[in-house]
Formats: C-alpha cells, structure tokens, sequence
C-alpha cells in the first residue's frame, strides 16, 4: 500500500472542471492535479490561476501518455465518454469518468471488460453517493425507519433555454434524462438496491431532439416511483421516499451547497420531523479521495461500472417507452 497522492489529469477544459471537479482535485487529501489537456491556452489560464504549477498538453493522447499521471478524469461531451475513458485505461491510467458514462446499457460491457482485464479502477461520477447525507438516508430506510417503503417521488429541474449550450445538442449526447435524470432515477436505485419491474409512464417532451420535460413513473418490487426532470423549468429539486411509518425527505439531494443546504427531514408518526443538517461539505472533493482511497488501499468504492449501468438500462427503458424525440 503506498501512501503517495494520485496524480490527477483532466481531459478537457470543461466549465464543470474548471469551476468544481479540477478545484476538487486541487483540494482533496492524498490527490494532486498535475495536468489538463488542452489547445487553448485561453482556456487553460483560469485552470493554472488556481493550480500555477499544473502542465498543460495540447492533446488528449499527450497527457494520456504523460508517465507522471496516475489517475486522469474525463469531462468530455456525453458521446465522447466510452471512447475516451477506454483509452484512459489502454494507457495504464485509472479513470473517473463523467456521467453518464455511455449512451446505451450495452456500451458499459466494454468498459467493465477492460477494468477487470486491466485491474485498473475506472468508474463514473457519480458524486451524490459520497455525501453523507445520502448515506444517512440510506441507513435510515434500511433500519426501517419509515417501516415498509411504499413510493418513491424525485423531482431535479432547470432553465437552459440555450440552444448552443451542450446539453440542447441531440449529437453530443444531450437531454435532461441523460444529464440530471441519472440522479433521480440512480439515487431511487442506489438507496432501495432495486431495479424496476416496469416503466409505467414516460411522458417526454422533446425540442431539436432533445428531451427537455420528463414525467417518468415506475413500478419497483414493492414500491411505485415518479420522476421528473426538466430542463425547461424553474431549478427545483428534492427525493422523498414515503413508507408506511414515515417519509424521509432530502432537500437538497444532488447540489448540495449550491441549490440549498443539504438536509435529511425524517417524519414520523408521533415524532413530528425531524432535521438533520450537513452544511459546507463537497461531495465532490469527498469523490476524489474516496477513488484515491480504493485505488491506494483497496477500499471498496460505493459506484461501480455495474451500477452505472443499472442506472442507464432505467434510462434505456424509458426511452424505448416514451420515445426519443
């Protein structure tokens, strides 16, 4: 076991990297942001104005071959992901991709292949399960804390009426179910440890191809969910799973911190509710060591290539109900 930091390059000045995942890197213990990848030195600057010693390749395939990067984490557009987080691996390097990791299901055979023929760790960004909040809900209903789980309502909303903004481009792998619908669908998932028996109800709207409001129910083994997801609507969101005993409430489930507080409510018969609060606390720096601390000690990591891939077979299926536009 080797207590040296992972040294981190990104793949890509992308606004999410610059304005939390590189900074992230920057801050997390036993990680260290050695490099970025790209062409633009105008792009570059505000990455080195918080990083000054950080190497800049102009190439993908450069930093790739850059003996002194342990770990590279890959923000490209959506139709880019398998592609280059396969190379990532090719090229010895462990890789934190972000979601969603492929466009289809069957995609994510590849990447679980090459992970177990290389013994690399290569998984998506999926920050939520590092948050303690989560994992506080997830104890709850798994200690029956609101008896037995009946249904389950998500709702993760925003206004991006720009047409030249990525997630609006259908060939880039756009959409409000691929870029915030993995967080509804994937947390109903992660929290319960089941997958749907059934899409019962995929009403989707669509514009250039793209799908901007999704109403989306479910049928689970003993439990119903209903999501929905908008790219076309006032930024709102929360996850409620309504028991027999009980309801727990996250009020800030995915962007903690930014759209509110993070705060678990439990209500109870009797008890009222009851809050509890976990201010000031990035989910995506706890992602960064949570990947270095698997990598270095071999500490189990809470989303794997398989999970990703339950979560996108759901995506898949609501797609192959409602349409694709």
């Amino acid at each position: 076991m080797t207590t040296e930091p992972i040294r981190w390059g990104i793949l890509g000045a992308a606004n999410f990297a610059l304005q939390h995942m590189g900074r992230a890197i920057h801050a997390a213990e036993g990680a260290e942001l050695v490099a970025l990848a790209t062409s633009s030195a105008e792009k570059a600057r505000p990455f080195k104005a918080f990083c000054p010693s950080l190497k800049v390749h102009d190439s993908y395939d450069a930093l790739l071959a850059d003996p002194a990067i342990d770990a590279v984490y890959v923000p490209l557009p959506n139709h880019l992901h398998v592609e280059w987080t396969l190379k990532a691996m090719d090229a010895g390097k462990h890789v934190l991709t972000e979601k969603p990791i492929a466009m289809t299901a069957g995609e994510i055979d590849a990447l679980i292949a090459r992970r177990d023929e290389t013994g690399l760790l290569a998984t998506e960004a999926y920050m939520i399960v590092h948050h303690p909040q989560w994992q506080r809900a997830k104890a709850m209903l798994a200690d029956g804390a609101i008896g037995e789980l009946v249904h389950v309502d998500g709702v993760f909303t925003y206004f991006n009426p720009d047409m030249g903004n990525i997630r609006n481009d259908a060939s880039k792998g756009g959409g409000g179910i691929p870029d915030i619908g993995v967080y509804t669908y994937g947390s109903t998932r992660w929290m319960t440890g089941q997958e749907p028996e059934e899409i019962t109800q995929a009403d989707l709207d669509f514009e250039a191809g793209v799908d901007v409001v999704a109403r989306v129910a479910a049928r689970f083994p003993g439990f119903t969910a209903h999501w929905v997801n908008s790219m076309r609507m006032h930024p709102w969101q929360h996850m409620s799973f309504h028991g027999t005993e009980g309801v727990i409430r996250l009020t800030a489930p995915f962007n903690a911190n930014v759209f509110d507080q993070a705060e678990v409510e439990l209500h109870q018969d009797g008890m009222g509710r009851r809050v509890e609060r976990f201010p000031g606390i990035n989910q995506y720096v706890l992602q960064v060591q949570n990947f270095g601390r698997t990598v270095r000690e071999g500490a189990a990591y809470p989303w794997t290539l398989e999970d990703a891939k339950g979560t996108q077979a759901l995506i898949d299926a609501v797609y192959a109900k409602g349409g694709r536009g």
